[in-house]
């Protein structure tokens, strides 16, 4: 089951919207983790800079096969022997992972889905005691140049409240700012 569309640009453009590694920092991915998952990888944008920072393995998980075959190639041409990555609708089957499986879990740009506590109820039992749950998504303003209609598209206190409802516990009072159009939250699998 696909997530709604969220008007997904162009790799090109969708890039000039990240830094991934300052995201990551920001939200938490050390050195520590060992291993990570990315639901919905899309274009590997934080799959490969994860997998640079990760003892073990990212696990890249996508619906569309182009986004899986892109993500590997880019971890192929970096060097990069541990991400794996795998076309699978973890929205309706879950991840296929082992529960308690990973020190740090990205639902980024994802939550807008129909629904939400599915793919956070899997984050919850895939992600380690003591594991954080990072999650991204555009801001809550029309005036972004992409990202899922006003609708959708989830305001921070919403996916703070998903979160506590899936178990998760806040780590922070307030969303973290992640310009130009983006914001922050992160969870502890107490």
């Amino acid at each position: 089951m696909k997530a709604r569309e969220s008007g997904m640009p162009e790799e090109a453009l969708w890039s000039t919207f990240f830094d991934p590694e300052e995201i990551l920092r920001q939200l938490g991915l050390t050195g520590v983790a060992h291993h990570a998952i990315d639901f919905g990888c899309g274009y590997g944008t934080f799959t490969i800079p994860a997998a640079r920072i990760v003892t073990g393995s990212v696990f890249a998980i996508d619906i569309d096969p182009t986004m899986v075959a892109g993500t590997r190639a880019k971890a192929e041409s970096a060097g990069l022997h541990n991400v794996v990555a795998e076309v699978r609708d973890f929205i309706a089957e879950g991840s296929g992972l082992p529960d308690r499986h990973a020190d740090y879990v990205m639902l980024f740009n994802i939550l807008h889905a129909e629904d939400p506590l599915a793919i956070l109820r899997e984050a919850w039992r895939v992600t380690a005691v003591g594991g954080i749950l990072a999650v991204t998504h555009w801001n809550y303003d029309p005036r972004t140049p992409r990202g899922p209609s006003m609708e959708i598209r989830p305001r921070p206190q919403q996916c703070r409240a998903w979160a506590i409802e899936a178990g998760f516990s806040p780590l922070a009072d307030t969303p973290i700012d992640l310009p130009p159009y983006h914001y922050g939250l992160t969870f502890r699998r107490p």
